[in-house]
């Protein structure tokens, strides 16, 4: 990847090519209430839904039919490790030099992006022998995808306690100083774990910005002092992934989600998968938490690094995750990854309605049920803009004579073993 120097610069917030805000007329779209309307998209903001049919472009506006598309929010990814993405293969600890971190941070984006995912939380270690080198390079990948999708690095520090920790807490400090957007840590990995937390809402006290820790939850003594020291904190906290909270007695675990709740305390839930080690596993006890009114988002931890080697990515991924496994209806499950991760995020409301953020995601299928179950073909509006496509066809051999439902026909040579007249279903 070039130096920054030689990046092309992106366009102002909302503005194409030329001298003016983009537009973009999102047609025939099917939403999740059932109704098919036009979407009239200018710079970055909804300007206009109507009936299908009823408006037109702006001038000098494109047009992108979406029949047969649900039109949806887009998604959020509120816990992902950008840094050690894609390192599963490698034998040993994936290298963490600044290139290949940001190689990898960027694919990760990407990968993401493509998945719907316009928003991205990367928690990114700053105190692992490589100081904030590697937060550096997460910093270089933000400002080169800036216009396709925002990458928000989180500063991790270990240590944060004592004489040990004191290197980190001026690592941490001068990390937010230099551009990360959320103060992390790992409590449990310090001695004094108290400590830690109340060390790193210190930090972001002092910067005004939120915090964001890893925790499995399983100390119901500690989640308690957690949510007593967030209370006091002004600006937001979450925690996650928070899956030893389902391993405690419902009661015990009801009662810490109570306290976590009359904190403001949010949870991100990791339905595909760890994020620390291979062993541990489980999801957090999401319709608990709700129940408490605690603000449950979903996020897909580890993209395949040693922690999840089959990682996806794909928030669509966890929402199913939620829906299938986790008891939630379909409409709740997506809202774990959209307006509860981008709420969590601390971004602004989406809605397909005038005058919102155009974050959009585009997905072939009729309900959201069918969306959530089988997911392949994804158009995604980031700032008012196509950012991203992904198509699928599927095609099936010699099955010209079955009644399927046809949306395409393709006609091609006769060969040994290819399709032949058969039906071509856009998935």
């Amino acid at each position: 990847m070039p130096a920054d120097s030689k990046q092309p610069q992106p366009p102002e917030e909302g503005a194409g090519a030329g001298s003016g805000p983009t537009s973009l007329l999102l047609s025939h779209a099917r939403l999740a209430d059932g109704r098919t309307v036009d979407v009239r998209l200018v710079g970055d903001r909804i300007e206009a839904v109507g009936t299908a049919g009823s408006l037109a472009p702006a001038a000098a506006g494109a047009r992108v039919d979406l029949t047969g598309h649900l039109l949806l929010p887009a998604p959020a990814e509120p816990h992902a490790h950008a840094d050690t993405a894609f390192s599963a293969d490698r034998p040993g600890p994936g290298p963490y030099d600044g290139e290949e971190v940001r190689r990898r941070a960027t694919e990760a984006a990407l990968l993401q992006l493509g998945h719907g995912a316009t928003a991205l939380r990367a928690h990114v270690r700053i105190d692992d022998g490589q100081g904030l080198g590697p937060l550096e390079e997460v910093l270089r990948a933000r400002r080169s995808l800036h216009g396709l999708g925002e990458l928000l690095p989180v500063a991790v520090p270990r240590l944060l306690t004592g004489t040990a920790g004191a290197d980190g807490r001026a690592l941490l400090r001068d990390a937010v100083g230099r551009g990360a957007v959320a103060v992390g840590g790992r409590p449990e990995l310090d001695p004094d774990p108290a400590g830690h937390v109340a060390a790193a809402l210190e930090v972001a006290a002092e910067h005004g910005v939120p915090v964001d820790l890893h925790t499995e939850g399983d100390d119901p003594a500690w989640l308690a002092r957690l949510a007593a020291m967030a209370g006091e904190l002004g600006t937001g906290v979450t925690i996650g992934p928070c899956a030893g909270l389902a391993r405690l007695p419902p009661e015990v675990a009801g009662r810490a989600a109570e306290r976590l709740a009359a904190a403001g305390v949010g949870v991100v839930c990791l339905p595909q998968g760890g994020c620390r080690d291979a062993r541990s596993r489980g999801v957090a006890p999401v319709r608990l938490l709700r129940s408490a009114g605690v603000r449950v988002a979903a996020g897909s931890g580890a993209l395949r690094d040693a922690a999840n080697p089959v990682g996806r990515g794909d928030p669509l991924e966890a929402a199913y995750l939620l829906a299938s496994q986790g008891g939630l209806a379909p409409e709740e499950a997506y809202g774990a990854v959209g307006a509860e991760a981008r709420a969590v995020l601390g971004l602004p409301e989406v809605r397909v309605e005038a005058g919102f953020p155009a974050e959009l995601l585009a997905v072939r299928g009729e309900r959201l049920a069918g969306v959530l179950s089988l997911a392949y073909s994804r158009i995604v509006v980031h700032r008012g803009r196509v950012v991203a496509r992904t198509s699928a066809v599927r095609e099936y051999c010699d099955s010209a004579a079955l009644d399927l439902p046809r949306q395409a026909r393709t006609r091609r040579p006769p060969g040994p073993g290819g399709p032949r007249a058969g039906p071509v279903v856009r998935s």
